[in-house]
């Protein structure tokens, strides 16, 4: 089973610049093990179980919590049986249609 999550989530009360808290969060995605890529809009990141993603997700709210007092959060998922590691596949599949070199 695969729960590829899309998700950004960032301070509205803290001014123009908001990376200091994003960073927080990449560090705890990074720290988990599991695979995820940073992307200049959100974050996309790979669990096994709909538990294991609002772990995440939850985690990721909890390193902002402390000291923001308004959070903003957008979440897409896209849940699939039978299937794994489709933060690399999905775009290896697409790229070897357009029969372009494969980037790791």
């Amino acid at each position: 089973m695969s729960f590829l999550v899309e998700f950004s989530m960032f301070p509205t009360d803290k001014g123009e610049s908001v990376s200091p808290y994003v960073s927080r969060i990449i560090k705890m995605i990074d720290e988990s093990g599991i695979p995820y890529r940073l992307t200049p809009m959100g974050t996309v990141f790979e669990t096994n179980t709909m538990e294991e993603a609002l772990e995440i997700i939850h985690k990721a709210y909890k390193q902002l919590e402390p000291d923001c007092n308004r959070v903003y959060t957008v979440i897409k998922m896209d849940i699939r049986k039978n299937a794994q590691n489709r933060i690399e596949g999905k775009i290896k599949s697409v790229e070897e249609k357009l029969g372009k070199e494969v980037k790791k």
